[in-house]
C-alpha cells in the first residue's frame, strides 16, 4: 500500500510539469458580441459573468488551472467551448450563424444547461436567476 501511495505522489508530481498554454487569443472589441450589439451594460455583466470564460478569448483561469490533470480538463473545456460559440469573434459569424448561435444560447440559458452546473460550483456570481433567464 506504501508503495502504491508513493508511486500516486511521484506520479501527481511529474504532472505538475505538463502546464496547459493559459494565454488568451488577442481580442478586438470590434468583433465582440456585446459590442456589436450594443447591449445594455446589466446585460452585459450578466454574459460577462456567465458565459465569458468559456466561450470568449477573455478567459479567467482559477488558481485550479495550475494543478495537472485539472487544468487539462478545464482547458478542453474551453476549447471546446470556444468552438462552439465565442463571443470575442462574434462579428466574424454570417448572419443567419449569428442568428442561430442566438437562439441556441437563449435555448440552453433557458433551460438550465447553460452556466453549466461544474462551472457554477466554483463560479457562484455566474448563477442565473429565472428572472435573469427572462431578460
Amino acid at each position: 500500500m506504501k508503495n502504491l501511495l508513493k508511486v500516486l505522489l511521484v506520479a501527481f508530481i511529474i504532472l505538475q510539469f505538463f502546464r496547459i498554454d493559459k494565454t488568451n487569443p488577442p481580442v478586438d472589441k470590434k468583433m465582440d458580441f456585446l459590442t456589436i450589439k450594443k447591449t445594455p451594460e446589466n446585460l452585459s455583466k450578466m454574459i460577462k459573468s456567465a458565459c465569458y470564460d468559456c466561450h470568449s478569448n477573455e478567459t479567467e483561469y482559477p488558481w485550479f488551472a495550475n494543478v495537472q490533470p485539472f487544468g487539462w480538463f478545464l482547458k478542453d473545456h474551453i476549447d471546446e467551448g470556444r468552438r462552439e460559440l465565442n463571443f470575442s469573434t462574434f462579428a466574424t459569424y454570417e448572419p443567419k450563424r449569428q442568428a442561430h448561435k442566438l437562439y441556441e444560447s437563449w435555448e440552453y440559458v433557458d433551460q438550465g444547461k447553460m452556466p453549466l452546473e461544474s462551472y457554477l460550483l466554483i463560479h457562484t456570481d455566474a448563477k442565473l436567476t429565472p428572472e435573469h433567464r427572462k431578460e
